[in-house]
């Protein structure tokens, strides 16, 4: 007959063995997910740069995208969270409103005007600062602790350094020109020798407002997780949001219908990528990233879609490789 010893190692035998910390976060797959993020970014910054150069109204590219976006999540969100929308109380409402406020409307607006202003190459690099302004504020709100002494923490802080050094030695130091982009990809009205636009400084200080914008968005994912984790049907909710508030903001900027129309060319492909890939598809990985590593992991990858830019930038739309700004 067995002894209390036995049925103990029995009772061990059949209990199942306990997650390991890389099995809680997730393992491979956030980095993933923000990897192919950061790709899906760059064809649409890439995208957009040249459908604002054509002369599209910014917030009718915006409205658009966003509206598709939610249309292209909506059938993973039917098939996957059927019935989850009844969950969507005033409070997750209201959330994910701010979710979009913070998220799309505002720091994509700032972009794109700072995109208008100047270069691609130029302006992705303020998304390098991105990590630094999301550290500091996660640490103010009480969601990440400065733990030096672990692994984990001094790879988080290392990391932010590394990108905010990055973006600071590229924006300040003035090399010498390596590669004469020329255009594949031509603009509308912009000349192809990669002239300095007159508004740089303003298109600077839109980017900053971006930056801090997104900075903002990520511990709001923490949030929006905590009060409706469904990924899918956040992610609809949060486009259809975004929509109506770039909707709202164009109308009364611009009320003509040639600011809304959008023709069979460049304009529609941004509109239906940067919705399907760049809206869509990016949320619902970042949201998975966040869950798994928190606020501070996805900004940590900004750095290459910089890279990305950078060199797309040069061989199809002409802008110049230099060491520098």
């Amino acid at each position: 007959m067995p002894g209390p010893d036995d049925e103990e190692l029995a009772a061990q035998a059949t209990r199942p063995p306990p997650e390991s910390p890389a099995a809680n976060s997730g393992g491979w797959k956030p980095a993933l997910c923000v990897v192919i993020s950061e790709v899906f970014n760059t064809g649409t910054i890439l995208l957009s740069k040249v459908a604002i150069d054509w002369g599209t109204f910014v917030f009718s590219l915006l409205f658009y995208r966003s509206i598709l976006g939610a249309v292209f999540t909506l059938p993973f969100a039917l098939f996957f969270e059927s019935g989850k929308w009844k969950h969507l109380d005033k409070r997750a409402l209201g959330w994910l409103f701010l979710n979009a406020l913070a998220g799309y409307s505002s720091p994509m607006s700032l972009y794109y005007y700072g995109l208008r202003d100047t270069a691609a190459s130029y302006a992705v690099i303020f998304a390098s600062l991105t990590p630094l302004v999301t550290f500091v504020l996660s640490i103010l709100l009480g969601m990440e602790k400065l733990r030096l002494s672990s692994k984990e923490g001094s790879s988080k802080v290392t990391g932010v350094l590394v990108c905010f050094g990055g973006a600071l030695l590229i924006s300040l130091y003035k090399g010498k020109v390596l590669l004469l982009g020329r255009a594949v990809v031509r603009a509308g009205h912009k000349d192809s020798n990669g002239a300095a636009s007159p508004h740089h400084l303003r298109g600077t200080l839109l980017l900053l407002g971006n930056c801090i914008s997104y900075a903002c968005w990520y511990p709001i994912q923490v949030k929006v997780l905590g009060v409706y984790p469904w990924k899918h049907w956040s992610s609809v909710v949060t486009c259809f949001f975004g929509g109506l508030q770039t909707f709202a903001i164009g109308i009364i900027m611009r009320r003509d219908k040639l600011a809304w129309q959008i023709g069979w060319n460049i304009q529609l492909l941004t509109i239906v990528y940067s919705a399907a890939l760049g809206t869509a598809a990016k949320y619902w990985l970042n949201l998975y990233a966040v869950e798994k590593r928190g606020p501070v992991y996805p900004p940590m990858f900004s750095t290459l879609s910089a890279v990305f830019i950078i060199i797309l930038g040069t061989l199809l739309l002409g802008e110049s490789l230099t060491i520098g700004s």
